[in-house]
């Protein structure tokens, strides 16, 4: 969440800057800074209270010893008054903490001056693009129709097993995924990245810290009996595992891989674009995560960004990149790049990476800091990446890569595959 001090001084500033999401922030932040107004003046009421009671027990000590017990009695009395003023200016106090702290969470993150303006997706701008989009034989198929014909993944046993958006993969189609998997994590491996195998459930707090509560509580699966919930992302157990810690800044960079499976509700409903493996409900994922100096966090964006370009440009992908706009970045991010594949057979592009840089707004959330050069603590600035998302990778690879004779693999994946060919 963006910090109290920059909401005191940068106000204007930060409101001017939410507005490029569409968003007219100035109830809410009138809302924020009056609670912390009152919160410091109640503040100031509890301290000035407590001076007094400190200076009346030193003061009913001293006629105690000088034998005026009565006066003393009295005294006393006046400290009970005293003593039930702090106690509901103390009640006070919470209520306004919790108060302030839920409209803080309700607050985006500050977009970054670079955020194109714009309302929705169709307002991204297109930063770059790479490779030559392939011509198709005549009889060439959507992945969901290779992925039957070449038995790679059963949709329908998936819906019998759970529902809709759970695919089983088999033979090749699963070693596919194991393939990718592995390959996406050495190459994460070689950029420098420590791997972590983390839990796929986590607590609320997990859930708060990273951004997904409250902001996306309807779109995550819950186990409420244990009030846990799966994960959509290995960047939510990753990026809390220092949560509350004071990094040491010999420590920074910190960089951070691993994989999971990813578990989102909002998979969507009927249509060409969620078929197949265009939206799922669970799928899997290797994710990158760092902690970041802030002078250096956007450096290390664009290394991110480049490092998922290399892994599509060795699978022989064509992709784009693209800048998001305020009208479709995420509630946490400050600037956000999506990389999208060209879908040879369905004619369109498919996201399969998201590279975000959240400055200070989920560290916040996390208290995770650093001391920096001056001794003094200052919130790290941390970012994510898929790296990558594995189910329109796979759709991309069996479309662009068909051919007459069956589905060529790319060569930096062979020796992951073990086969160089699905026929």
């Amino acid at each position: 969440m963006l910090t109290l001090q920059a909401l005191r001084n940068d106000r204007t500033a930060i409101q001017a800057a939410l507005k490029k999401r569409g968003l007219d922030a100035a109830p809410l932040l009138d809302r924020i800074l009056e609670l912390d107004l009152e919160r410091r003046t109640t503040q100031k009421k509890v301290d000035d209270l407590k001076a007094q009671q400190n200076a009346a027990s030193r003061e009913i000590g001293d006629l105690f010893k000088s034998g005026k017990k009565e006066e003393a009695e009295s005294r006393r009395a006046q400290m009970g008054e005293l003593k039930e003023q702090i106690h509901q200016l103390d009640e006070l106090q919470k209520t306004l903490i919790h108060d302030q702290e839920a409209a803080l969470l309700e607050l985006p993150n500050r977009p970054h001056e670079s955020v194109p303006t714009g309302q929705s997706d169709a307002d991204n701008e297109v930063v770059s693009e790479e490779g030559d989009k392939p011509s198709l034989h005549e009889n060439a198929m959507p992945h969901w129709e290779l992925a039957d014909r070449y038995k790679l993944i059963d949709f329908e046993a998936g819906v019998k097993i759970t529902g809709a958006g759970f695919p089983v993969y088999r033979g090749k189609g699963a070693k596919l995924q194991r393939a990718l998997i592995q390959f996406f994590l050495d190459r994460a491996d070689a950029a420098g990245y420590e791997e972590f195998i983390p839990p796929h459930l986590v607590n609320p707090d997990s859930g708060r810290g990273t951004g997904q509560l409250p902001d996306k509580e309807g779109q995550m699966y819950h186990c409420a009996e244990d009030d846990l919930y799966l994960i959509p992302t290995a960047e939510v157990p990753l990026t809390n595992l220092f949560r509350g810690d004071m990094l040491n800044a010999e420590e920074l960079p910190m960089q951070l891989c691993g994989y999971t499976p990813c578990f989102r509700r909002e998979a969507g409903s009927y249509g060409k674009d969620v078929r197949g493996l265009n939206r799922l409900h669970q799928f899997d994922k290797v994710e990158i995560v760092r902690f970041e100096r802030p002078e250096n966090s956007y450096t290390a964006l664009e290394g991110m960004v480049e490092h998922v370009r290399n892994l599509l440009r060795d699978l022989e992908l064509p992709f784009r990149t693209l800048r998001l706009c305020g009208g479709d970045l995420g509630f946490t991010a400050a600037l956000t790049f999506d990389l999208e594949v060209w879908s040879a057979a369905q004619q369109r592009w498919l996201e399969v990476s998201s590279v975000s840089n959240f400055e200070t707004y989920q560290s916040n959330r996390l208290q995770c800091r650093f001391r920096n050069d001056e001794g003094k603590p200052e919130l790290v600035h941390t970012l994510n990446g898929s790296a990558l998302a594995l189910p329109r990778i796979v759709a991309a690879l069996l479309e662009n890569h068909q051919t007459e004779k069956g589905i060529r693999i790319p060569a930096a994946l062979q020796p992951y595959t073990g086969f160089d060919t699905i026929a």
